[in-house]
């Protein structure tokens, strides 16, 4: 009798340690909501605003903005299309969570923006939102079909892009998983390596890393000011990799996950990118900045390493590529177990989980 109370005693500690509580999650609603009058998807957990899908006027790719935490705060940053006080203002480009790349048969998909002069947009790529195929509301997950087209300057299409969103949420977690096939449907496509790609989401300044030097943001009365970077409060970023290595150590290393922990409010908030064996190039480069950039590169190689060789990826005309990421926004940082146990639950099978037995 002894050992079987001592047994449940060391359950219920273990339930109630830090970084082990999300054992006892249990899933929440998620529900999609499409914005009458406009080509919007909203998403909510529980009741709760998470995300939106939409292409925002003048960005130059559909985007997920901004993302919620479970505890309410934004994990993304503002600017350009909310600007806050205190973000910075570099790379307009950067906004939300997107998926592009930044060499597509010599065109920049992921550097234009408004900001781009005229007489250089000839050497840039739009993604253009195209429509919403499906959205299916269920118990325990929603998903959402859409369809893009990546497009040069001339308005010709060099990808059809098909992507399903599979959204999944528990009290303490929001989850995204992305399912993304570019089909080449203009003739040859060619990805060629560069570090601008492919998955990536700018987040809000409390998740920056401390740094030096000036930066310039947004100021009191909403102008642009150049302060000193170690006088903006409450930044509290920092990385961790699946390799175990921290902080500005895990830029342009391989990964299979990358997490991104620090506190916005009284939240402790952990934003995390899971790569997908199948994907090409996997696993993937992270190019991991301490100013906000958080992104998995898999078509990056020699861009983030001399010692290796050239990514590159042909698509004759008809033939499809696809990769599969997992995103998650958590209250509170998960172990390295815990993340593996999750990107197990991302890759086992057809339709991903948010928990397994084991959890």
């Amino acid at each position: 009798m002894q050992i079987r109370w001592t047994f449940r005693l060391a359950v219920l500690l273990l339930l109630t340690l830090p970084g082990t509580v999300l054992m006892a999650q249990k899933a929440v609603r998620v529900e999609l909501r499409e914005v009458p009058g406009e080509k919007k998807v909203e998403v909510y957990a529980g009741g709760q605003f998470f995300t939106a899908f939409f292409q925002p006027e003048g960005v130059k790719k559909p985007v997920l903005w901004p993302l919620v935490s479970p505890g309410g705060h934004e994990v993304t940053r503002g600017f350009p299309l909310q600007p806050r006080e205190g973000e910075r203002v570099d790379h307009p480009h950067q906004v939300g969570v997107w998926f592009n790349f930044g060499d597509v048969n010599g065109l920049d998909f992921w550097n234009h923006s408004e900001a781009i002069p005229a007489e250089k947009r000839d050497q840039y790529g739009t993604i253009l939102f195209r429509s919403i195929d499906r959205i299916v509301n269920g118990r325990k997950a929603a998903e959402l079909e859409v369809t893009s087209a990546w497009v040069d300057s001339r308005g010709s299409t060099l990808l059809n892009e098909k992507t399903t969103f599979r959204f999944l949420a528990s009290d303490q977690l929001r989850i995204i998983d992305r399912t993304t096939t570019l089909t080449a449907v203009g003739g040859e496509v060619l990805f060629t390596d560069n570090k601008e790609g492919l998955i990536a989401v700018r987040v809000a300044r409390e998740l920056e890393l401390p740094a030096r030097g000036e930066a310039e943001v947004i100021g009191p009365g909403g102008q642009k000011v150049r302060i000193p970077a170690e006088s903006r409060p409450g930044i509290s970023g920092n990385y961790l990799s699946s390799e175990g290595l921290s902080g500005e150590k895990a830029w342009g290393t391989r990964g299979r996950w990358m997490e991104l922990t620090g506190t916005i409010g009284d939240e402790e908030v952990a934003l995390i990118l899971i790569d997908h064996p199948n994907n090409p190039g996997y696993p993937a480069h992270w190019h991991a900045r301490g100013y906000g950039l958080f992104s998995a590169n898999n078509m990056g190689q020699k861009a983030f390493s001399a010692d290796e060789e050239p990514f590159t990826l042909q698509l004759s005309q008809g033939k499809p590529v696809t990769f599969r990421y997992r995103m998650v926004v958590a209250t509170g940082p998960l172990t390295p177990a815990q993340i593996g146990r999750m990107m197990n639950n991302f890759i086992c099978c057809r339709k991903s989980k948010l928990f397994s037995k084991e959890w």
